[in-house]
């Protein structure tokens, strides 16, 4: 008897197989992330709606739960044209389809991931966007249980005046505790440890978004790619390099 699902997925990868078809990779709301042969997706009628970060209604259909299955797509939003008009923006938008799909096991649900991963993509080119795919890795982090203590001081217990990370236990550390081991520690930037920095992203600095990206970094790389002796995904380091 044959298996079925009906879900909204974004995509995240678009591989040739065969002359015609394609795999594609979804991270869809119900069914995490899923992969499923599209017929015909090398061809030209399906190219402008199978590109990594466009929005999706999927069907996938298989004989057993196990076999790959194929998929049919309808598009329901094309977040890849709306990102053509900036470098920044598409450089964006492919990290965080990379990130996604390098990270989330298969098939296993993370419907607050998919929730954050479409905000996210609502988000993209509005002033400020870089500070929210900032904020989407370390949930990703947290999702995978890997999230960061950002409330008060390791050292002292204290909310007031965090400015660093310790890169070993992913605390936030103040100003006043860190002094003797500023070198060993990660910044933490402004919009990760106030509220109301978070509520104004539109006037976060390049710096700040460089110091965000680096922390996630450090930890994507400790925990989740590192152990595996795997590298961190290209787009995403072109991504950060852009605000080195």
């Amino acid at each position: 008897m044959a298996v079925s699902w009906e879900d909204q997925g974004i995509i995240l990868a678009v591989r040739p197989f065969g002359e015609h078809d394609a795999i594609v990779t979804l991270l869809t709301e119900a069914q995490g992330r899923h992969a499923g042969i599209v017929k015909g997706g090398s061809g030209k009628r399906g190219r402008g709606v199978l590109q990594s970060g466009n929005l999706v209604r999927a069907w996938w259909r298989a004989r057993l739960d196990e076999h790959l299955g194929t998929l049919t797509v309808e598009g329901l939003r094309s977040y890849a044209a709306e990102a053509m008009s900036s470098a920044e923006v598409l450089a964006g938008l492919m990290a965080l389809c990379a990130m996604a799909e390098a990270t989330l096991p298969e098939r296993e649900p993370h419907a607050e991931v998919f929730r954050q991963t479409l905000h996210l993509l609502e988000h993209l080119g509005i002033p400020g966007w870089e500070a929210h795919y900032v904020m989407w890795e370390l949930a990703l982090l947290r999702d995978m249980g890997y999230g960061l203590d950002l409330s008060t001081c390791a050292a002292t217990g204290a909310a007031d005046d965090l400015a660093f990370v310790s890169p070993k236990s992913g605390r936030a550390v103040s100003r006043v505790a860190a002094a003797p081991y500023i070198p060993r520690l990660l910044a933490l930037p402004t919009f990760l440890r106030d509220e109301n920095a978070k509520a104004a992203t539109s006037d976060i600095g390049r710096t700040e978004i460089a110091q965000g990206l680096a922390l996630a970094g450090h930890f994507f790389e400790a925990h989740v790619f590192g152990p595996h002796r795997q590298q961190i995904p290209a787009s995403r380091t072109r991504f950060a390099a852009r605000f080195s």
